[in-house]
């Protein structure tokens, strides 16, 4: 897996200050995607098991609310992010997970590579990002098409179940 950069401090992408992996590959090309060049596979660097160390770090840090995983597409990413998401949640695991993917929720579930991921989050914000639908002022999303999901409970009632509007 690659990626394009750690940040320690989001506010940005989900509730509270959150450390955010944003890993390198997405095949959707959304148009005026805000990480078109985290679109490439080949680009960013390597990760290696420093980069999942200096995470969980970030993330056990009191300040810090959990871990939020973008790019790029993480659902393209899997197998690089299940050890991360796994040393997070074994050293922090109060901490809320959250995912961006482009993919909708009703394909992720059906895909059982993608579904291992999914069921490791807390919270999934899925939905291509769609610049017609752009509205500024929306939390945690860019455009209105895109849900923000309550993992635990969708899993549980087999039904999407809002975690906000």
């Amino acid at each position: 897996m690659r990626y394009g950069q750690i940040r320690q401090y989001d506010i940005a992408n989900g509730e509270g200050i959150r450390t955010s992996i944003f890993v390198t590959g997405c095949t959707h090309g959304c148009y005026n995607c805000f990480n078109e060049e985290y679109q490439d596979f080949n680009a960013g660097k390597e990760w290696t098991e420093a980069e999942t160390e200096l995470v969980v770090s970030y993330v056990s840090n009191i300040n810090c609310a959990g871990l939020t995983l973008l790019g790029g597409e993480p659902f393209q990413n899997v197998d690089g992010l299940l050890p991360v998401v796994e040393a997070v949640r074994q050293a922090a695991p109060e901490k809320k997970i959250w995912a961006y993917s482009g993919y909708l929720w009703e394909d992720i579930i059906t895909d059982s590579q993608r579904r291992s991921l999914l069921e490791r989050v807390d919270i999934l914000v899925d939905g291509r990002f769609v610049d017609a639908l752009k509205d500024p002022s929306l939390r945690f999303r860019g455009s209105s098409n895109q849900r923000i999901i309550d993992v635990k409970a969708s899993l549980t009632s087999n039904t999407v179940v809002l975690a906000m509007e």
